[in-house]
């Protein structure tokens, strides 16, 4: 296999020499194998998950190595990405063993209330519904993941990145956002109810709608957030 993989190699470095080394694109894959054997076909780096990182090359270079691996792709970042779903229990196991690295992981509607995943990179992935309650993902990096209508109530959440994570309707009443980075995050018509925000960046964030009824904002950025129709109550703490 590693050397019929070398063949392939070669047959692709010969077919297009114009590959570039400057820019770099960031390809992602249909699963995490076929991006391991892609990235060193073509010379990438493989992210340990399902992304790899190439120099800009013809697109047709990236789809003559996908076709060999019945592969599918596309770029990170695109409005549709391709993974298949990760159970729960190979993300505990890969977690048990010290890897803190599933970067875009599918897992959608998972179930993982209760869970202690502290540290742990889920930036971009799909958690969209996920069962997160009284979760433990303090100083985790969840950096532009879609988490909407996911139930986060109790989670731990403190010095944790959710950058441009999209939390839309997302459940996360009484959660410890303590230093929390939310800044640029989706949080329309998401309940944070009770959720203690002391110190967390939501500068830029989409409030809209928000339920921040005693909610504690002390200490709070709130630099430009949008605060239209957010629902606050006597007991809400602001600076």
């Amino acid at each position: 296999m590693l050397s019929d993989i070398r063949g392939i190699k070669r047959l692709i470095e010969f077919a297009f020499p114009q590959w570039s080394k400057g820019q770099q694109d960031i390809l992602l894959f249909d699963e995490c194998f076929a991006a391991q054997e892609i990235a060193f076909m073509l010379g990438g780096e493989w992210d340990g998950c399902n992304g790899v990182i190439l120099p800009k090359c013809d697109e047709v270079a990236v789809n003559t190595a996908a076709n060999l691996m019945a592969a599918k792709w596309c770029y990170g970042g695109a409005a549709v990405t391709f993974l298949s779903r990760l159970p729960v229990s190979e993300l505990l196991r890969r977690y048990a063993a010290k890897d803190r690295n599933f970067v875009n992981a599918n897992l959608r509607c998972a179930m993982l209330s209760s869970c202690s995943l502290t540290e742990i990179n889920l930036s971009w992935a799909k958690l969209n519904l996920a069962n997160l309650i009284e979760a433990n993902l303090s100083k985790a990096d969840l950096t532009a993941a879609d988490l909407s209508e996911a139930d986060l109530s109790g989670a731990k959440l403190n010095q944790t990145s959710l950058v441009r994570t999209n939390l839309t309707k997302a459940n996360l009443s009484q959660a410890d956002l303590r230093d929390a980075d939310l800044s640029k995050a989706s949080l329309s018509g998401a309940n944070l109810s009770a959720a203690d925000l002391n110190g967390a960046n939501l500068a830029f964030a989409d409030l809209s709608g928000t339920d921040l009824s005693g909610a504690n904002l002390k200490g709070a950025k709130l630099t430009n957030a949008d605060l239209t129709r957010a629902i606050t109550s006597e007991e809400t703490i602001y600076n």
